[in-house]
Order: structure tokens, then sequence, then C-alpha cells
């Protein structure tokens, strides 16, 4: 029987749909909002939720675990590792590291929610989309 397996298959084959998904999580990490389809977002939510409640765990097993779920691209910019403060350029004076998507997951997105138990996105219905009138969201961190 196939109880409770329920999941938005996005009429997509499986290694389709873990591509889409990771790229999707991969770009609201690094944007914090990102504007898609409804089925798509809805899809998404509870995939990046997963994701930011391993990054709250922050030790090492969970971040391997979520480097398995989003691609580890880097972002352009430049973190200070004890602080967690981004830069845009490098400087001589601090020791800098590339900002990377799941370096800004871990340091900046796992504290901001660290105290908050669940419910880390929202979805906006927006108006339909021109081409062929399929609905619209907007899907940010909250």
């Amino acid at each position: 029987m196939r109880h409770q397996t329920k999941k938005h298959t996005l009429s997509k084959a499986k290694d389709q749909r873990d591509a889409l998904l990771r790229s999707l999580a991969t770009e609201l990490f690094v944007y914090g909002e990102i504007k898609t389809t409804m089925a798509r977002a809805k899809a998404l939510k509870p995939y990046a939720e997963d994701i930011i409640t391993l990054a709250k765990r922050g030790d090492l097993h969970a971040r391997r675990q979520a480097a398995k779920f989003i691609f580890d691209k880097e972002t352009g910019k430049y973190m200070d590792l004890a602080s967690g403060e981004v830069f845009d350029a490098p400087s001589a004076d601090k020791k800098l590291a590339a900002e990377t998507v799941l370096r800004k997951l871990f340091t900046i997105i796992g504290k901001k929610y660290s105290d908050r138990q669940g419910g880390y996105t929202r979805i906006f219905r927006l108006p339909p989309r021109r081409g062929d009138a399929s609905e619209m969201a907007l899907i940010q961190l909250v």
C-alpha cells in the first residue's frame, strides 16, 4: 500500500525533480526569495525547511547532509567566518573566505532561525504568467 507517500512529482522523473528542487533551494538561499510557479513553490517549501532545520543543528554531520541537497556555489561575496559579516570585496586587514551557499546557510540563515520552530518560508500568490497563464508564486524566507 502507498499510505502517506504523497509527494509533489511536478510531472518529472525523480532525477530531474531532484535537480530542479536542488537548484530552486540554492537560489532561495542565495537571494532570499524567488519567483516560480505555484506547484514548484509548494514542492520547494518542505524541501527548503528540512535543509534549514539541518542548518539550525549546525554540526559537521548536518553540514554534510545539507551539502547533498543544495549546490554549494560561490555567491561572489566574502564573509568573516567568526562574526558572519558579509563584505563585497576582500580586505587586507581581515581574513575573509569566499561566501558559498553552504556557509551562508549555516552561519547566517541557521542562526537567524535558531529560536523558531518551523515555518521558515512563506508563499505569496502572484498574477498568472502572461505566456501560458500558469499560477505564479513568490516564495521567500520569513
